[in-house]
């Protein structure tokens, strides 16, 4: 998991998005849509970042299609530490 968070948040372009979606999902679950209005970035890439994330078991989705809810994984919050080491550089 720090490798992947190393490339997610250091390693692309995308990474400080990354980590703001991040720290909102921490706050409670959202949607893409929420998301996007709160990070005030492309829906697209809104989308584009949680299908990076979701990718590297950062987080997950609920079930329901429309207005699906996403949630940090419990793989993750193991490894906060890291993340909160990684944002501290980028």
């Amino acid at each position: 998991m720090e490798k992947a968070l190393w490339y997610l948040l250091a390693g692309t372009r995308g990474g400080r998005n990354r980590a703001r979606i991040i720290r909102l999902l921490d706050e409670r679950p959202r949607n893409a849509n929420q998301l996007h209005e709160e990070l005030g970035i492309d829906y697209n890439s809104v989308r584009h970042h949680l299908d990076m994330l979701e990718d590297h078991d950062v987080i997950e989705s609920g079930d329901q299609e429309y207005g699906r809810l996403y949630f940090l994984t419990d793989r993750f919050d193991r490894h906060r530490e890291q993340f909160e080491e990684i944002t501290e550089h980028v």
